[in-house]
């Protein structure tokens, strides 16, 4: 069997990270097996699908690298789903059905679905495909429809609780589960890999696929949910959940697609960082976890900083620079092997340096007392100050001034120091950046947090 998967996004906004896992596991399988990777774009809902919306996926799919073999568009596949629905009418596994939704509740109530009241009233057809009228599949009333899930095994729903559902909106527009069944039986889809908030629409697509002709409806393995730090499904109201918002702080899409797979599948001897080529080597759903996945950031931070500390410099200097903000490209590389050791993502780099190029931020209340509040802090500013006059400009003499004020006094100096010329408690080590500046700015500065500590 020749393994076609797709994937199949809705393209209502942005490609979030439940989105580019389930792309991920399709691309891996597809990869592993040799199989075609389609990306079918899910756009029968014109108000919603702007083409710029489509870019987006297409771009947030490329910086992944994930590459696909075919790709369609649901929007370009209307006279296939026309065609079945008219098929699905004259064998009367389909009927119109003019019932509004105040209709439905007024016989049945408020949450018992719809009751197949337009069953055999044989209402027509209206002239200009609207006028409130949907076409809804007649479901079986007796049986079950299930499958056997790779990752959660035999699934059933009892088909006396599946409604005769709709599957043309009274606009004339083919429902979502319509097109995927019309577009996985013409497309030869094998697999069906997605998130398992899906699983209640498999019994209407194996219907309707059914009700096409298939013989061998797709395999289907449903992955865990993937939740947040208080195990709640990920939100757009509470958490980062587009790919584009880690693209934008500076992550590496190496290091977030090797961290996506960890969501719900690991290889069998635990080593969770490694290379693609052997992620696709070793991957199986099998081995994939039925439990919710954590999307744990501090996680990713970890691989990414992992991923950051594998770029050789010049590569690492190329990447970040466009983050760095306005500083000297040569003051930026003199700088960047101290900032490549000790960034998670990009977009931490302006704190790192923004001492260096410009003036240092306000120090915070709680860090400034804790760190100035030694009775002998002024003793340190006003020798380091003292020493700093006269000493070689270089970062060794820098630290010998320093730390040696301390030896003297029998006290730290260095931190003291580091808050009164950075506004920071922490951060690059501070000798090598405080020789690009000049000594009156350094110097200016220790002045100045003497002064406030008077």
């Amino acid at each position: 069997m020749t393994v076609r998967v797709r994937f199949s996004p809705a393209p209502t906004g942005y490609l979030h990270v439940g989105g580019a896992r389930s792309a991920l596991f399709n691309w891996l399988y597809a990869r592993k097996t040799g199989g075609t990777f389609i990306l079918r774009i899910e756009d029968t809902d014109a108000d919603r699908s702007r083409p710029e919306l489509i870019d987006n996926i297409r771009d947030s799919l490329r910086w992944l690298g994930l590459d696909w073999d075919e790709e369609y568009r649901q929007s370009d596949r209307f006279d296939q789903y026309l065609a079945a629905i008219d098929g699905f009418l004259d064998r009367g596994q389909a009927y119109y059905c003019d019932c509004s939704q105040t209709d439905v509740r007024a016989r049945v109530g408020e949450n018992a679905g719809y009751d197949g009241h337009c069953r055999d009233r044989n209402v027509a057809k209206p002239a200009d495909g609207t006028g409130g009228v949907v076409v809804r599949f007649r479901t079986p009333d007796e049986g079950t429809t299930g499958w056997d899930d790779l990752i959660r095994g035999r699934v059933e729903f009892e088909n006396s609780v599946i409604e005769d559902f709709v599957i043309v909106r009274s606009s004339g527009v083919p429902m979502f589960h319509l097109a995927n069944a019309c577009d996985d039986f013409d497309m030869g889809i094998t697999h069906v890999i997605r998130g398992e908030d899906l699983i209640n629409t498999v019994p209407r697509v194996l219907l309707l696929l059914d009700a096409l002709g298939a013989t061998e409806p797709p395999h289907y393995a449903h992955l865990p949910l993937i939740v947040n730090e208080q195990r709640k499904k990920l939100s757009k109201r509470r958490d980062d959940v587009s790919v584009g918002d880690y693209t934008n702080r500076g992550y590496l899409a190496e290091a977030m697609r090797n961290y996506l797979v960890t969501l719900g599948w690991g290889a069998k001897d635990d080593v969770e960082i490694r290379p693609i080529s052997e992620i696709i080597e070793r991957f199986d759903l099998a081995d994939i976890n039925k439990a919710p996945a954590f999307f744990d950031v501090k996680k990713l931070d970890h691989f990414n900083g992992e991923y950051i500390r594998m770029l050789d410099l010049d590569a690492f200097v190329e990447a970040s620079r466009p983050f760095a903000g306005p500083v000297d490209d040569d003051l930026y590389r003199r700088l960047a092997r101290s900032v490549h050791e000790r960034i998670r993502h990009y977009d931490e780099i302006p704190a790192l340096i923004d001492w260096v190029v410009g003036e240092p931020p306000e120090p915070d209340g709680k860090d400034w007392r804790k760190v100035m509040g030694r009775d002998d802090v002024a003793n340190v500013l006003d020798l380091v100050a003292e020493r700093l006059e006269t000493v070689a400009w270089e970062p060794e003499a820098l630290a010998e001034a320093v730390l040696g004020a301390g030896e003297v006094l029998g006290t730290k100096s260095q931190l003291p120091v580091r808050m009164a010329v950075t506004g920071r408690r922490s951060g690059l080590p501070l000798f090598e950046p405080m020789a690009e500046l000049e000594r009156s700015t350094v110097l200016e500065r220790i002045r100045k947090a003497r002064g406030r500590l008077d």
